[in-house]
């Protein structure tokens, strides 16, 4: 099924707009649920205050709590409150400071605008005034690192609701899977800017550049650190280097960059080879791998069982291209596809790029552990109706895991001479996003890249 795309990421989008407003109720009811459990009747929800660097009169780049992302797209507006009271429509207290050193946030506008009381203030001590006056009766949801921000509210996060809350994020609202799909959409364009500049020659920090550039992000604005690897820094799996020269050999380049709209977050993998045919087709078989993963996706299934079936075919494409030998089951058993593939098989997305709620088998967080010898999976609950998860299998030549095999079963079962073939190569991940349905999936990546491609 594929589904119009659109580029029009502004908060003038008239399908956010449309969208928004049952968002909204959606949000409240949730708040409502969360009240209920915490004994409450008014919630306040603290956008985040800058962390000062240490011994500096310098700040962290700002990030907004992502409970106050779910309300409204306001993802650099610190020092602010949303408060909604049983039954009330929800209040904005605004934060535009008096402040000649830096940019002030300016006016409220765009589509969101209309659902709330919206109170401008140009102090924080003001905002506090503005705060419910039955602390007792008042929770707080956010990270308060000066205590004076929380104004005399004592119960801040209480975990009867914040579980609530946490959980019933996984399912996400048609506003919410509209900012993902255009998160999509900006996402693959930076891709394919990145992959041109690959093509040309460039360094792994040009190649960032032509990026952000794609995808009109400055670094702070992206939902998380760009990984561009050149080579064999495609098997560190979190490599964020961003070498300044292009190294003399080209092989392969592995990319793993998302974007952001609204707050909502897309996180897109691929891989390339710079020319050379065995290393493409090993590329090929690991995105077919994928495709192959995504068609068991369907509202009801265990992620968990997901990821371990993916180990089954990660064996299978081992024994294909002559990384390996023996049997499936002796690859697996012997943990050499943990070595080749340490990490998850994905996790849940939204506001943030790992969304909470992972692991919570229910919304009074009942904790679903990883399966026996896969810790680094992040989700392990069954999936719903309008999840949206990423699909990241890979295969990696990563020596420290390889040489944890030597002197055991496991060593003769790898083909030592294709491993130092690919150890140039680094490794291979395709990640796409997708949005789980009642009977299949909705790809948000592959729907942005073939919407480019037409």
């Amino acid at each position: 099924m594929i589904f119009y795309m659109s580029t029009d990421f502004s908060d003038k989008n008239p399908t956010l707009a449309a969208l928004y407003g049952d968002h909204i109720k959606t949000v409240i009811e949730r708040h409502e649920a969360a009240l209920d459990a915490a004994g409450a009747n008014h919630a306040v929800v603290f956008s985040g205050e800058p962390h000062p660097m240490f011994l500096d009169d310098m700040y962290y780049a700002f990030k907004a709590n992502p409970h106050f992302v779910s309300w409204a797209p306001l993802t650099a507006l610190p020092l602010s409150y949303i408060v909604y009271s049983r039954g009330q429509k929800p209040r904005l207290i605004y934060l535009q400071p008096k402040d000649y050193w830096h940019v002030v946030p300016g006016e409220p506008e765009g589509y969101w605008v209309d659902y709330f009381d919206i109170e401008i203030v140009h102090s924080i001590d003001d905002a506090g005034d503005l705060l419910p006056n039955d602390k007792e009766r008042t929770i707080l949801m956010g990270e308060i690192i000066s205590d004076g921000y929380a104004f005399g509210i004592d119960r801040v996060n209480p975990s009867t609701a914040m579980n609530k809350l946490h959980y019933s994020r996984g399912t996400k609202t048609a506003y919410e899977l509209e900012c993902m799909r255009l998160a999509s959409m900006r996402g693959a364009m930076g891709h394919r800017a990145a992959e041109a500049a690959f093509r040309d020659g460039a360094s792994e920090y040009d190649i960032h550049l032509a990026y952000g550039k794609a995808v009109s992000h400055t670094d702070p604005e992206l939902p998380y650190n760009n990984i561009i690897a050149l080579n064999e820094h495609g098997a560190v799996l979190h490599y964020t280097n961003l070498d300044r020269e292009a190294p003399k050999d080209i092989h392969s380049f592995l990319i793993d960059a998302g974007a952001q709209v609204h707050g909502y977050a897309s996180d897109i993998t691929r891989t390339y080879s710079y020319g050379d045919s065995r290393f493409n087709d090993i590329i090929a078989r690991m995105d077919q791998l994928q495709s192959d993963v995504c068609s068991r996706i369907k509202a009801g299934v265990n992620y968990a069982d997901l990821h371990v079936a993916t180990h089954e075919l990660t064996a299978n494409v081992l024994l294909d291209t002559e990384l390996a030998s023996g049997s499936v089951e002796e690859l697996i058993q012997s943990r050499v596809t943990a070595a080749f593939f340490p990490h998850g098989l994905g996790h849940l997305i939204g506001i943030q790029v790992h969304d909470v709620g992972g692991f919570m088998m229910d919304d009074t967080a009942t904790h679903i552990d990883p399966p026996d010898g896969h810790p680094y999976l992040r989700l392990t609950r069954a999936l719903e109706e309008d999840m949206v998860i990423t699909v990241e299998p890979g295969i990696y030549v990563i020596d420290m895991l390889l040489d944890e095999l030597r002197g055991t079963d496991a060593e003769a079962l790898i083909n030592w001479d294709t491993v130092d073939w690919m150890r140039p190569f680094g490794g291979i991940r395709i990640e796409d996003d997708v949005r789980v349905m009642a009977d299949g999936i909705e790809n948000l990546t592959r729907n942005a890249f073939a919407a480019l491609a037409a």
